[in-house]
């Protein structure tokens, strides 16, 4: 079994390096093939783990590979351990990162920088690997940090264009926010528990239920409260939790397989897996999981919010990921960490194929991304079309798609849950199901139906191959070229992630949520079993059970709505934001984050390090430090060089007068 988790890891990275280090040599198709190949292997044996792991009931695998340094005692090693949860996050990184490989193929054909981009989301494999296969704190961290540097490779691919290293370098700063609080987090496990080792940490955790520390003052803290809740804030930077929400949305500067990879199944889902493995400390602490209920509906309602007003068709999938992880955090504070993990999954295919066939249908677009200029294109990217519909179908959650189980299964949880703050979540969990259909479906609408595409309007930006931003010149209509479909390195992808999309939810629902699979992995405490009350009586059984529900109902609701707004009375939705303006104003501002982050942040630490520069570099530094010593030897040196005259009767008065008043001293004396 090593040397298959070894071979898993390495075989991404090492595609990564031969794309990357040998570009020249290999050319374009040398680079594609070689990191196809590697995650195509590891994509493979991930699959046989999870045979053995799901159907033939394969013990525990918990090894250590490499023991780097002891430091009294604390032992930092590099090690596997791999179990169902594992198991399943195995496959989703892999199968949802070939997808993305082979479909990058087709959308980064006429882009520079080729190779590098393959180079990089082999890499964001091999780091993500690398942090779900961790059996320790360390090695946890070296994943969390990798995703972290490839993300903002990625994000910023195109280096000429100041959007997109703008949106890296905040991404990248957003994220060492959440990360701060991380490494706290795992600091206080290596001091009060003595370990970083996973299993050793959990045994150790419930001696330390009940302990307290003193953080300032005399105010006593519970010392699992603050760990978990440390550990949560580089949750909320990874995952994208208000409000460090703010990389997210500008992420999609980047190319868009990347813009699937990072939303589906890397990066953001590195959190929900994060507090998922860490449910032993977690259930000792009811305020740390109010606080993470708390932070996931918010997101999952307020973010959706967002969503209802966006015109670029990548970032209204982009709000719909912020919702859908904070309805997987929400799940996660309700402990129903299962249902969490299961909506990480489904939404993982779902999102990887939204987003997939948004890049298909900005291919057909010639790369104008304004679903303004968008209508129509049903007709001239029929399986786009189709897998776009499967893929929004599972997203808001219609009955018998992979979406509906897990989401519906969330919502039941957080309804069950009594913890502080679960009212509070559940009907913003409730709301959020209507506007999850309303700007799913108004996305649907715009860019598939109408009359058809727009010409292109001069003050919208396309990219070139190289990344730089061109203004279009205004063409008439008849001078474009009509949209088309996608080749077939894009369309087979779309379509073999439509299919789990259908079917995964149905399939899976039973041994995930309300059998044994995740017996052993995940821990819950007897009074927060809240999946336990849900009435389970099979797949089928279960959709029957959400037809008598609301959630079903308000997705249908939102879907209609969205319909007769944006096909039969356009002027509708132009009336409203006429009407209600401030709101508007409100959304179109996403509620002052970063406006906020600009003057609160940026601006006060700009202000900040002129104040330094001023006060500290040039007038201490440079002033009293480095200029005020010259000036001060140049002035001693004025003063002594006077007293090296030249004349010997000058040396000879003033030997006398020192002779004189040696003795004077001794006299005196």
């Amino acid at each position: 079994m090593d040397y298959i988790l070894l071979t898993i890891v390495l075989a991404p990275l090492a595609g990564s390096l031969i794309a990357g280090l040998f570009r020249n040599q290999v050319g374009r198709a040398g680079a594609h093939w070689t990191t196809i190949i590697g995650v195509g292997i590891s994509c493979a044996l991930s699959f046989y783990v999870f045979y053995q792991y799901a159907f033939n009931g394969a013990p525990v695998h918990n090894e250590t590979v490499y023991t780097w340094m002891v430091v009294d005692g604390l032992r930092m090693e590099i090690g596997f351990l791999v179990d169902r949860l594992t198991a399943m996050m195995m496959v989703v990184v892999t199968f949802v990162s070939l997808m993305v490989h082979i479909y990058t193929i087709g959308y980064m054909a006429h882009e520079e920088g080729y190779q590098r981009f393959f180079s990089y989301i082999a890499l964001f494999t091999f780091s993500m690997l690398m942090l779900v296969m961790s059996n320790n704190f360390l090695q946890l961290f070296f994943g969390w940090e990798a995703v972290g540097l490839v993300s903002y490779l990625l994000i910023g691919f195109y280096v000429k264009r100041e959007t997109a290293i703008f949106a890296n370098l905040k991404a990248f700063l957003v994220n060492r926010v959440g990360d701060f609080g991380f490494i706290l987090g795992i600091a206080a496990v290596a001091m009060y528990m003595g370990t970083l080792d996973y299993y050793e940490a959990f045994e150790r955790a419930p001696a330390l239920a009940n302990a307290t520390v003193v953080v300032w003052g005399d105010d006593a803290w519970s010392l699992m409260t603050l760990i978990c809740i440390l550990l949560f804030v580089g949750a909320m930077g990874k995952s994208a939790q208000v409000p460090l929400h703010v990389w997210l949305p500008d992420s999609m500067e980047g190319p868009t397989p990347i813009s699937a990879l990072i939303h589906a199944a890397t990066m953001v889902t590195a959190g929900i897996f994060m507090v998922a493995r860490m449910s032993p400390l977690y259930e000792l602490s009811e305020t740390a999981l109010s606080f993470v209920l708390i932070i996931g509906a918010t997101t999952a309602f307020f973010m959706g919010l967002i969503g209802i007003i966006q015109n670029d068709i990548k970032r209204v999938v982009a709000y719909s990921t912020l919702s859908q992880l904070g309805y997987m955090i929400a799940a996660l504070g309700a402990s129903a960490y299962a249902a969490g993990l299961f909506h990480l999954m489904t939404h993982a295919f779902f999102k990887a194929l939204l987003f997939l066939a948004a890049g298909s249908v900005i291919i057909g677009m010639h790369h104008d991304q304004d679903i303004r200029n968008m209508g129509g294109m049903r007709k001239y990217m029929p399986i786009t079309h189709w897998t776009f519909l499967i893929g929004t179908l599972a997203l808001i959650g219609f009955p018998g798609f992979a979406g509906f189980f897990s989401k519906d299964a969330i919502i039941e949880a957080v309804h069950f849950s009594r913890i502080f703050g679960s009212d509070y979540a559940y009907w913003l969990l409730l709301s959020g199901v209507f506007v999850t259909a309303l700007y799913s479906f108004r996305l649907y609408f715009i860019v598939f139906h109408g009359k058809g595409p727009r010409h292109f309007e001069p003050h919208h930006d396309v990219h070139d191959e190289n990344g730089d931003a061109e203004a279009q010149e205004h063409h008439p209509v008849h001078d474009e070229p009509k949209p088309h479909e996608s080749p077939w390195v894009v369309t087979v992808p779309l379509v073999l992630l439509a299919i789990p999309s259908v079917v995964i939810g149905y399939l899976a629902i039973g041994p995930m949520l309300f059998g044994e699979y995740f017996d052993g992995t995940l821990t819950v405490a007897p009074i927060h079993a809240t999946l336990s009350e849900i009435d389970f009586h099979g797949a089928a059984g279960f959709i029957l059970h959400g037809l008598s529900g609301p959630a079903v109902y308000l997705a249908a609701a939102g879907a209609l709505v969205a319909w007769f707004v944006y096909t039969r009375k356009p002027n509708i939705a132009t009336d409203l934001a006429r009407r209600f303006s401030w709101i508007y104003r409100v959304l179109d501002s996403k509620y002052g984050f970063d406006s906020f982050n600009q003057w609160f942040f940026a601006g006060g630490a700009r202000q900040l390090g002129k104040v330094l520069w001023q006060a500290g570099d040039r007038a201490f530094i440079d002033g009293a430090v480095v200029n005020g010593s010259a000036r001060s030897v140049a002035w001693l040196a004025s003063v002594t060089r006077y007293l090296q005259t030249g004349y010997l009767y000058h040396y000879a008065f003033a030997i006398i007068l020192g002779l004189l008043g040696l003795l004077s001293w001794f006299v005196i004396r």
